[in-house]
């Protein structure tokens, strides 16, 4: 798997499926991840194997600025108990999760943002209610995560077609 594909997952799985924070921990954390929230880390993106859906490599590298940003306030919600959650969660939903974002991404309109922005909100909005509730301190995360991208994205967008996709997408799930 190249690097890109890798931080494309990455991404994917911090945007989409409630677990953010899960994707990449940030720099500056001050004490280990819990060996729940560690599994998660190297085998979440494993789990949702896409072959259609595709993260701009703008929207990658937003949101990962902002999983890297993350306060160590933000970083309490790594417990062995959400994330633990989490993989059971992601294990068990994951090839449904794909199948449905690639679908439609397939079936969204061009360009790749758009596509992006509506399969992604869509998803997200089918599957959040069936996330644990163990997880819902991440899936807040998550949430902020994806809403500070959306806004970064939207303003800073050239091309309008992107700008309104991200403005839909902003307010999240």
């Amino acid at each position: 798997m190249t690097l890109s594909r890798t931080v494309q997952r990455t991404v994917l799985t911090a945007a989409l499926l409630s677990a953010s924070a899960l994707a990449v921990p940030s720099s500056a954390q001050a004490a280990p991840l819990p060996p729940a929230c560690q599994e998660a880390l190297l085998e979440t993106l494993d789990k949702f194997p896409v072959v259609d859906f595709t993260v701009p490599d703008k929207a990658q590298n937003t949101l990962l600025a902002e999983v890297l940003g993350l306060s160590e306030a933000d970083q309490a919600a790594f417990t062995e108990k959400a994330c633990a959650a989490w993989n059971t969660w992601a294990t068990t939903n994951g090839q449904a999760v794909a199948t449905d974002l690639d679908t439609r991404y397939r079936n969204a309109a061009g360009p790749v943002c758009n596509k992006f922005a509506k399969s992604s909100l869509a998803t997200i909005k089918k599957y959040a209610p069936n996330v644990p509730a163990g997880t819902r301190e991440l899936e807040k995360l998550a949430k902020k995560v994806w809403m500070n991208s959306m806004e970064k994205l939207a303003a800073e967008a050239t091309n309008a077609d992107c700008r309104t996709a991200y403005n839909g997408a902003k307010a999240g799930w």
